[in-house]
C-alpha cells in the first residue's frame, strides 16, 4: 500500500531543521567484496554503499560507530523530514506544536510497542529528551546549554499520551527542531539501567529492544554484512498500512568502486549508495536497462550536500579577502561537474544553499554580490591581494577518487591565474586531524546536508568562538565575524512561525557570506543511488509522484528522512 504522506496529520507549526548527519559520499577502497547473503535471495534486499568497517555496534546515540540500519530499521524518531518536498511527517509522534513561547507539546502515537512486547509511552519520550539534562555526552546535550542569546531545556514531563517540553526564554527553536527528526526515542526501561558512558558508547549488540520495522538477525550478521529481519509487530503496518515486501535486508560492507559496480550489475547488490564512476555512461547509453537512478537523465542523483572549498582564514594569504575572491573567480564549478563527475552532480548556487532552500535565497543579493567564473576578475583581485606566488596545498582524503580528481582540476584552474597550489592526499584520519587542528591551507569539505531552513548551514560557517579544534565541521575555515554570528544566533531564537523575520535574517547572512567568502561553494555532492530491477522493483523515482522518497541508506537519512517509505514501496520483480 502506498501511503499519501501529504494527507497525514501535520505538526502544529511549520518546523525548521538543522543539518543531517554526514553521509559517506566518496568511495574509499576496502577489502570486503560484494557477495550475496546466505539468506534466501528472493526474500532478501541487499544494500551497500554506507559502511567501511565491520558491523559491531547498534547504539542509536553513537553516530560514529552505529551500523547502517540502527536508526530507521531498529530505532525511530518522533518525526521524519522530507527534503524533496520540504515537509515534516509525524512518526512516533502524531503531532507537536509550540503551545507557548517556551513550551512545546508532543502528542505521542498510541499503539506502538517495543520488540520486548511492552508499550512505547510518553514516559519513554520524556526520558529520551531528558537525557540532555542528565548525560552531557548525548549528541543533543546542546539543548540543555543556555547561552547569552538562547534559552535551554528545563524539563520534559509526561502526562497521558502527551509530553510537555519546557525551555527557558528565548527557546532554542532551531536546535529543538533538529532534535525532533534526528534523534531516537529510547526504551527507558533499558537505557535507565545503563551507565552514562554505556548509554552513549555501548555497542548494544545483544538483547536489542527497539520499535522499528526490522530486528537484527544476529545469526546472519558477519564481519562483512549486517542483516535484519522483518519485525511482525511494527506499529506502522496497522497505523499507516506500511510493510516491507522482503523478509530480510542485508547491508554489505563497501568494496572498491569496481567491486561495487560489478556486484550491482551482477544482481549481487540491489540498492547501492556508493559513488560509482561511470554510472553516467551506463545510464546515458541505456546499456544496462535494469539499473535505475532517481532521475532518468543527468544529473541522475538528488543533491545531498554542498562541497565547499575551505580556506584557512587564520593565516596568509587566506586571511586576505581579495585573495579569497581571486580564488572564487578563478574556479569554474561547471568544469568539475563535467570533467570529474560526467554530469551526475550539479554546480552549487553561490550561496551554497541546497535546491530545497531556493525559497530562502534572496535573488537580489545574489545578483548584487555573487561571484562567477571570470579569470580576468580573478587576476585583478589577486593583484590587489599582495600574493607573491607562495606555494600552497589543497587536500582531500586518499582514496576519495572523485574529490582527488576534483582538486587536481581546481589546482590547474588556480594555476592558470597565478595561484600556485599542489594537491595532496593524506589518509582520512590525517586529513581529519588537519581540519580539526587548523593545520591545512585549503581542503574540500561537505559537512552541511539537507535542512528545511538555512540555520544549520550558516551555523557551520560562522560558529564562534573559534577553538583550537573545530569539532563537527563548525567553522572549519576559522573565520571570525561577530556580526554574522549574532545573526545566526538571532535566527536560532526566532520562532519558526515568524517567516518574514527569518527570511530577512537569512538575506543578511547571504549578503555577508557572498561579500566576505568564508567558504567557496563549488558543487552539490550527489545522493548516490543506483538500483537493480532484477530481484526488486519500484525504486524511488522523480517520474512518479508516489515514489518521490529519499533513496538513501546513509546515517542521517535512513531513520530521519523518507527512506522508510522507499523501502516499503519495493516489490518483488
Amino acid at each position: 500500500m502506498v501511503i499519501n504522506k501529504r494527507a497525514m496529520v501535520r505538526l502544529g507549526t511549520v518546523l525548521t531543521a538543522a543539518a543531517l548527519a554526514l553521509p559517506l559520499l566518496s568511495a574509499v577502497p576496502a577489502q570486503a567484496s560484494a557477495k550475496q547473503s546466505s539468506l534466501p535471495r528472493n526474500q532478501t534486499l541487499i544494500t551497500s554503499g554506507t559502511e567501511y568497517g565491520a558491523p559491531t555496534a547498534w547504539n542509536p546515540l553513537d553516530s560514529g560507530t552505529r551500523y547502517t540500519g540502527t536508526m530507521g530499521l531498529l530505532y525511530e524518531p518522533l518525526f521524519l523530514y522530507d527534503p524533496i518536498h520540504n515537509d515534516y511527517i509525524p512518526w512516533l509522534a502524531t503531532g507537536g506544536q509550540w503551545t507557548s513561547a517556551t513550551v512545546y507539546t508532543i502528542t505521542v502515537r498510541s499503539g506502538v510497542t517495543w520488540t520486548d512486547g511492552s508499550a512505547l509511552t510518553s514516559a519513554d519520550v520524556a526520558y529520551s529528551i531528558g537525557l540532555a539534562l542528565t548525560n552531557k555526552a548525548v549528541p543533543y546535550s546542546n539543548l540543555a546549554v543556555c547561552s547569552a542569546t538562547t534559552g535551554c531545556l528545563k524539563s520534559a514531563t509526561a502526562s497521558g499520551n502527551t509530553v510537555k517540553v519546557t525551555f527557558s526564554s528565548p527557546a532554542p527553536y532551531a536546535a529543538w527542531q533538529n532534535y525532533l527528526w534526528n534523534n531516537p526515542v529510547l526504551p527507558s526501561a533499558v537505557w535507565s539501567k545503563l551507565s552514562p558512558a554505556a548509554q552513549v558508547t555501548g555497542n548494544n549488540a545483544t538483547g536489542i529492544v527497539s520499535s522499528g520495522p526490522m530486528t537484527l538477525d544476529a545469526a546472519a550478521t558477519t564481519s562483512t554484512e549486517a542483516c535484519y529481519q522483518d519485525n511482525p509487530g511494527w506499529w506502522a503496518t496497522k497505523a499507516l498500512g506500511l510493510s516491507f515486501h522482503f523478509e530480510y535486508l542485508c547491508d554489505i560492507v563497501n568494496g572498491s568502486n569496481n567491486v561495487e559496480l560489478t556486484g550491482l550489475l551482477a544482481d549481487n547488490i540491489d540498492w547501492s549508495n556508493n559513488f560509482l564512476p561511470g554510472i553516467n555512461d551506463i545510464m546515458a547509453t541505456g546499456g544496462e536497462s535494469q539499473i535505475k537512478t532517481y532521475y532518468p537523465t543527468a544529473p541522475y542523483m538528488l543533491s545531498a550536500n554542498t562541497a565547499w572549498l575551505e580556506m584557512n582564514t587564520s593565516k596568509a594569504p587566506f586571511n586576505n579577502l581579495n585573495f579569497r575572491k581571486a580564488v572564487a573567480y578563478a574556479i569554474d564549478p561547471q568544469q568539475i561537474v563535467t570533467d570529474v563527475y560526467g554530469g551526475i552532480v550539479a554546480a552549487a548556487n553561490p550561496t551554497g544553499l541546497l535546491p530545497n532552500l531556493d525559497s530562502y535565497i534572496d535573488s537580489s543579493v545574489v545578483k548584487a554580490d555573487a561571484f562567477t567564473y571570470n579569470q580576468t576578475m580573478a587576476k585583478a583581485f589577486l593583484a590587489k591581494s599582495g600574493y607573491k606566488g607562495a606555494a600552497l596545498t589543497i587536500e582531500v582524503p586518499d582514496g576519495w577518487t572523485d574529490w582527488m580528481a576534483a582538486i587536481d582540476n581546481i589546482s590547474t584552474q588556480l594555476d592558470a591565474v597565478g595561484i600556485k597550489v599542489s594537491p595532496i592526499y593524506p589518509s582520512a584520519n590525517a586529513r581529519t586531524a588537519d581540519m580539526t587542528n587548523g593545520t591545512f591551507d585549503m581542503l574540500i569539505d561537505n559537512n552541511a546536508g539537507p535542512s528545511s531552513d538555512p540555520w544549520s548551514y550558516f551555523d557551520r560557517v560562522f560558529q564562534l568562538p573559534i577553538g583550537t579544534e573545530e569539532a563537527s565541521g563548525l567553522n572549519v575555515e576559522r573565520f571570525s565575524d561577530s556580526t554574522a554570528w549574532a545573526l545566526v544566533q538571532k535566527a536560532a531564537a526566532t520562532p519558526p512561525s515568524q517567516t518574514t523575520t527569518l527570511k530577512g535574517i537569512y538575506s543578511q547572512l547571504e549578503a555577508n557570506f557572498l561579500q566576505n567568502l568564508p567558504e567557496v561553494p563549488l558543487w552539490y555532492n550527489g545522493a548516490w543511488f543506483q538500483g537493480n530491477n532484477t530481484t526488486w522493483k519500484n525504486y524511488p523515482s522523480s517520474l512518479n509522484s508516489k515514489d518521490q522518497n529519499t533513496p538513501v541508506m546513509w546515517g542521517g537519512w535512513l531513520g530521519a528522512d523518507t527512506t522508510v517509505f522507499a523501502l516499503a514501496d519495493l516489490r518483488a520483480a
